[in-house]
């Protein structure tokens, strides 16, 4: 078995983070993705057609990819401690803010990053500065909701850890960091949130990616 990651970049620190949750230690293999080393012929059709990251291969040679599908893959296989739900309607909390985290939150931050970034200008050669204006203003309304939540239990999906406050951290911390799209100071109950998180010993062991200053 072997997972085939960047660490800090945000889906592959996603695993990492859930894998240092459970205690788990997988041998791993970085694929440079700022060389676009994920996008060769090679690696997308050995490991994943569509090129992203993170990748399991397992011991009989076939892939996992998507970063949400390895961690169930892993939770079936090493069902304690729990980051999926025990219960029927722990299950349904923790799926419904999961999908609420990539369709209200990283799929703004990812399109901000794709047309607003100038990182991605060289590989992005048509970006729309409205798109990302658009979408700036979807991730900081959503920003002001997870806040409000927030106020009324102390993780993303009820009273404890989960795989949605994996996907909301990985994408908060990206969105502040690299896309510059942090969440207002204002908002103390997300701030709150996160201090309580960043201080779990998975995230000190796989923090997240800064810009150089």
């Amino acid at each position: 078995m072997k997972l085939y990651t960047y660490p800090g970049a945000p889906n592959p620190r996603r695993v990492h983070l859930y894998l240092a949750e459970k205690g788990l230690d997988v041998p791993c293999e970085t694929v440079d993705i700022m060389t676009r080393a994920n996008r060769t012929p090679e690696f997308m059709e050995k490991r994943n057609r569509l090129g992203g990251i993170p990748v399991l291969e397992l011991d009989d040679g076939s892939h996992i990819a998507e970063s949400v599908a390895i961690c169930r893959y892993f939770e079936v296989l090493h069902p304690e401690p729990s980051m999926f739900g025990q219960s029927a309607e722990e299950q349904a909390r923790i799926e419904m803010w999961s999908r609420r985290m990539e369709l209200n939150l990283m799929r703004p931050v990812g399109m901000v990053w794709i047309h607003g970034s100038p990182l991605t200008k060289a590989v992005m050669k048509n970006q729309i500065a409205e798109v990302a204006e658009q979408n700036r203003v979807l991730a900081r309304d959503f920003h002001k909701f997870l806040d409000r939540e927030l106020g009324e239990h102390p993780y993303i999906a009820g009273e404890a850890f989960s795989i949605a406050d994996i996907l909301a951290l990985t994408t908060i911390d990206f969105s502040a960091n690299l896309v510059a799209l942090p969440y207002d100071d204002a908002l103390k109950n997300l701030a709150a949130w996160h201090e309580r998180v960043n201080g779990r010993p998975s995230v000190s062991e796989h923090p997240a990616t800064r810009l150089p200053s």
